[in-house]
């Protein structure tokens, strides 16, 4: 037993076949060891069908049940590469996915006491034989031992006969002849390329139909193609399968991702490009077509226009498909425009605000630089003092917004020929920055708009507390409620065509809550997670109000507020930025520009 340990009841974990029980009991005392002296790695060895694999599930079955065995992760790296194996560890970390060196950083920063497992360390690896990708040794040396160079992270590794990290003064055990183990499965790895080809179901003119194709054949066509064809991997099987949209939906996203990295490896149209965007989310557990199919066609759209035009039919079977994309368009804040109809509000890093349709994301009339106090249009907006940089904005017209400066300040965007509106915004103004100089909890730190039948305001502070006002109608105060704990890091709202106007707001303590304005908040969370909040947007819908929440791990939450049932779209980055119309049709600011998606309602909620 290791030195330090505490010893933990193998009765309390699920059975086990008696000879299997010393190595079972070995593994629970190295993971028990409360005193840390023990080594940081377990290593799993053995043959295949020894029951290696058996024995990290036989662990991660009952490993809940003690603090020091919980599981923060489990990755099995068969045919991951470093890259892809970091995607995967950090969604399951709660970071969303990252590249091994952002990852790496994450993990030291976090606080908590890691336990990660990781079976089949020595299947690992993927791509053309001869780049270092495909082997698993590439994965040890970018990332594992990387990673075991922590104090605060343990890792149970199997490793098969291999002597991948034997370096590193591990606890371990070797199984053998354990009988029931299985194949661990590998299955038959020696089918050709022409004899898993020939097991792909064929469609009446003859292609192949990768919809119904055996599962073994989608994950090992790919690396059978590249054994048939030159080290560079630019023969016709491999740029075959590239070259078929099908193949894309249904083949192993991870082996197409390490295919698609080799530069040498000739593509059609912006593949790569588009791939690129899409890999981090597709090598998720997506097992519907559809839904791959969605998130392919929304990587394509503003990229590839033949990838998009032959996806979009069976994107537009899913629950939500992408509708248009601006690439280059990088925003900070978004919000519909009250009184214009389509009009879309948007902010990029520079301080310009711009109008667009939200049906097709074409730019509408000029520009406002709020930066340089005016603009080419003798009818646009302009603000003072210079050089603004607006984080939030909540529009009260085509002409007029309220912004909030990424110095936390509020301050008015009016035209000089609108002395009600200007009046309007700069009382709410002089409100705020009068209040944050009397304290420091009344500091600004969020800003949200929303209202179809009027426009609205919401405004969240330090202190917790959310404020709406009314920008359709003067108001000499808000109505406020202290609503949070924690400083208010993201607001919208939603009047209801019952009377009813639906505040949301999101805290620093990961907490999202409502308030109906003309009541009490309710009691408890609409939903609490351990991530930040990062936007938010509300809409009166045909199917009811709808909340949408983006999270920092890259979650994009759909929440159906009178039921509480809730949908997770899987989008392709952190969005920056949501606004939501009554249609459905759902604006997303993310790192690589601005993207619209449509939600289909009538189905939006079914499971």
């Amino acid at each position: 037993m290791t030195v330090g340990a505490v010893t933990l009841d193998i009765a309390s974990w699920p059975p086990l076949d008696e000879e299997k029980r010393v190595f079972g009991q070995r593994l629970l005392d190295w993971a028990a060891d409360d005193a840390g002296v023990g080594p940081q790695l377990f290593l799993v060895r053995g043959a295949e069908g020894s029951g290696k694999s058996h024995l990290l599930a036989w662990f991660l079955a009952g490993a809940a049940g003690h603090p020091r065995t919980t599981v923060h992760a489990t990755v099995p790296a068969a045919g991951l590469t470093a890259e892809t194996f970091a995607w995967s560890l950090g969604r399951q970390l709660g970071y969303g996915p990252l590249s091994p060196a952002r990852l790496l950083d994450r993990v030291s920063q976090d606080e908590r006491p890691l336990l990660i497992l990781v079976p089949d360390l020595h299947r690992a690896g993927a791509g053309p034989a001869d780049l270092p990708s495909a082997a698993p040794e590439t994965l040890v040396a970018e990332l594992l031992e990387p990673l075991l160079a922590l104090p605060h992270l343990r890792a149970a590794v199997e490793v098969g006969t291999s002597g991948l990290l034997a370096a590193h003064g591990a606890e371990a055990v070797e199984i053998v002849d354990l009988g029931e183990g299985g194949d661990d499965g590998s299955g038959n790895g020696q089918a050709s390329y022409a004899q898993l080809v020939a097991a792909v179901p064929r469609t009446a003119d003859g292609r192949p139909d990768w919809s119904q194709a055996p599962d073994m054949v989608l994950r090992r066509v790919l690396d059978a193609a590249l054994g048939t064809d030159d080290p560079g991997g630019q023969g016709a099987a491999v740029r075959g399968l590239l070259a078929d949209p099908g193949f894309l939906v249904h083949g192993s996203a991870t082996a197409l991702t390490a295919v698609l990295t080799d530069e040498r490896i000739p593509v059609p149209g912006r593949l790569r490009e588009v791939w690129r965007r899409a890999a981090p989310e597709l090598t998720a557990y997506h097992t519907d077509s559809a839904e791959r199919a969605a998130l392919l066609h929304a990587a394509a759209v503003d990229t590839d226009p033949d990838l998009t035009e032959y996806l979009r039919p069976l994107a537009h079977q899913h629950w939500w498909s992408a509708v248009w994309a601006r690439r280059a368009l990088r925003v900070s804040a978004v919000a519909l425009v009250p009184g214009v109809e389509r009009g879309l509000l948007a902010s990029d890093p520079t301080g310009r605000l711009r109008t667009y349709d939200v049906g097709s994301g074409a730019a509408l009339g000029g520009t406002a630089s709020p930066s340089v106090g005016a603009s080419d249009e003798a009818a646009a907006p302009s603000v003072h003092p210079a050089f603004v940089r607006p984080r939030s904005v909540a529009p009260r017209d085509a002409r007029s917004a309220l912004l909030l400066d990424r110095s936390d300040a509020l301050l008015p965007l009016v035209t000089e020929d609108d002395p009600t509106a200007a009046f309007a915004l700069e009382r709410i103004a002089e409100h705020h920055g009068s209040a944050a100089l009397a304290g420091e909890e009344s500091v600004v730190t969020a800003l949200g708009s929303g209202g179809t039948r009027s426009p609205y305001a919401v405004v969240g502070d330090r202190g917790g507390t959310v404020h709406v006002w009314s920008l359709g109608e003067y108001q000499d105060v808000p109505r406020s409620c202290r609503v949070h704990e924690q400083p208010v890091t993201a607001v919208t709202c939603v009047d209801t065509a019952d009377g009813l106007t639906l505040t949301f707001s999101a805290g620093a303590d990961g907490t999202v809550r409502l308030w109906e304005a003309s009541a009490e908040p309710m009691p408890v969370p609409v939903q609490q997670r351990r991530y930040r909040t990062t936007a938010l947007a509300a809409a009166d819908t045909s199917a009811g109000p709808v909340l949408a929440v983006a999270w920092s791990d890259g979650e994009l939450h759909l929440w159906h507020v009178f039921s509480g049932r809730v949908r997770v779209l899987p989008w392709l980055q952190v969005c920056d930025a949501l606004a939501l119309t009554s249609e459905g049709l759902l604006v997303i600011g993310d790192p690589e520009g601005l993207n619209a998606v449509r939600l289909r309602l009538d189905v939006l909620w079914e499971q």
